[in-house]
């Protein structure tokens, strides 16, 4: 989004806020944290951009249309494959900046002071189970070269998963084992977290460490260090191995000259085929950069290709595989608001290459807030028609369509074996 649409967007939000914040009898905040609040958010981005969302105005106006929306979607199931919260004495300040960019993104943090507490357990868990209607989450993490810098342990992620479980009363929670080649004792832990940990599927990062330069990148299809490992989870029969790809910074080619490529897809496809029993689910399906790029924008107008984004696509085909998979954690929450072309374009390539069943949803929260309202973006989004005939993209469809239905939770039911009803 051009710093011009964002300012007429902030605006506008800001003006219909007050406006029908006093019609509700309520302050402009209290107002925007309802869900006639949030309709009228997706009202004015119609505004700024295109008609990308659907939006019923009876729903701004009328806080029983907007609560009879809402609880006509109640049941719908959503597996959100992508959650995060810091250990108690975490000390990286620096991954604030997601919660800080995130006020960019989700209005409803705009007068928030952004504290660590906010994305420790007990917000993750207000914000993920009781602020959202997310109906099961997969807990992960992120790895460090440092192992205090780890944002929680695989002990810890196995603990919240049965405190989570525990006060709700049924398996809301799943948990990654992140594995980490290369690093010291890695394989060791591998087979710890198999016997003790027992997690629901396992997450890697090929870049080593995504918030410092790390001494430990690697490859997918390192067949001498990685491959042994697919061997014991395979045996293990905890097949789903998610990778974060992308997300890298602007300048990486002047930041990160020895390390980006770790951070791309081209190893996957090889891996995908040497191990056809395991299921390779790229977390961010890796969006090159997340930064303002308007440059991106435009090859994609006029070639239609988003970087790494088609590459990923294109995989299943080039190497003939069934066992690659987008996530579109943080991709999908960055885009969606600040330009929603470019995101309706990203799912649009993602269905098209690896099919709607391959699509999985996730949203990187606690950073950037409850995930309701990326539900409600996904529920209410849709590819324009210029586009769908331009690129040879299929529909999304209504906020229950197959398509949507698939990606909020259905595909991640099937990986995870979980009942959707």
């Amino acid at each position: 989004m051009s710093a011009d649409h964002q300012l007429k967007l902030v605006k506008l939000v800001r003006e219909m806020g007050d406006y029908h914040a006093k019609k509700h009898g309520m302050t402009r905040r209290r107002f925007l944290r309802t869900g006639s609040g949030l309709a009228m958010i997706f009202f004015a981005m119609n505004q700024v951009h295109a008609p990308f969302f659907s939006v019923d105005a009876a729903e701004i106006t009328d806080k029983d249309a907007s609560k009879e929306r809402k609880d006509s979607l109640a049941k719908q199931f959503i597996f959100d494959a992508q959650l995060h919260f810091v250990q108690d004495d975490y000390p990286l300040k620096g991954i604030l900046g997601l919660r800080q960019a995130a006020k960019s993104w989700n209005p409803r943090l705009k007068e928030e002071e952004v504290t660590l507490e906010r994305i420790k357990f007990e917000n993750f868990f207000k914000e993920v189970f009781l602020d959202s209607q997310t109906s099961v989450g997969l807990l992960s993490s992120a790895p460090a070269d440092d192992p205090a810098k780890w944002f929680i342990t695989n002990d810890q992620i196995a603990r919240a998963r049965q405190t989570v479980n525990g006060r709700l009363g049924a398996r809301r929670l799943l948990g990654h084992g992140v594995f980490t080649p290369g690093q010291p004792g890695w394989m060791e832990e591998v087979d710890r977290v198999i016997e003790v940990v027992k997690p629901d599927g396992w997450k890697g990062y090929t870049i080593g460490d995504p918030m410092n330069r790390s001494r430990y990148p690697w490859r997918l299809d390192d067949e001498k260090l990685v491959y042994p490992a697919y061997e014991k989870m395979a045996k293990a029969g905890i097949r789903n191995v998610c990778i974060h790809k992308g997300l890298l910074p602007l300048d990486y080619g002047k930041t990160l000259p020895d390390l980006w490529k770790f951070g791309t897809v081209e190893d996957l496809g090889r891996a995908a085929k040497d191990w056809p029993n395991l299921n390779f689910i790229i977390y961010h399906s890796a969006l090159e950069t997340i930064q303002a790029n308007r440059k991106n924008e435009s090859r994609f107008e006029k070639i239609g290709r988003i970087p790494w984004v088609t590459d990923l696509a294109e995989i299943p085909e080039k190497y003939g595989v069934k066992n690659v998979y987008g996530e579109i954690g943080t991709t999908f929450a960055a885009t969606a608001v600040t330009s929603p072309a470019y995101c309706a374009a990203m799912l649009g390539t993602l269905i098209k290459g690896l099919g709607a069943d391959h699509v999985i949803w996730g949203t990187d929260s606690v950073w950037y807030g409850s995930p309701q309202w990326q539900i409600e973006a996904m529920r209410r989004i849709e590819i324009p028609k210029e586009t769908q005939k331009k690129y040879g993209f299929s529909a999304l469809g209504p906020a229950d369509s197959p398509v949507k239905a698939a990606i909020f939770g259905l595909n991640s039911a099937r990986l995870y074996g979980i009942s959707p009803l």
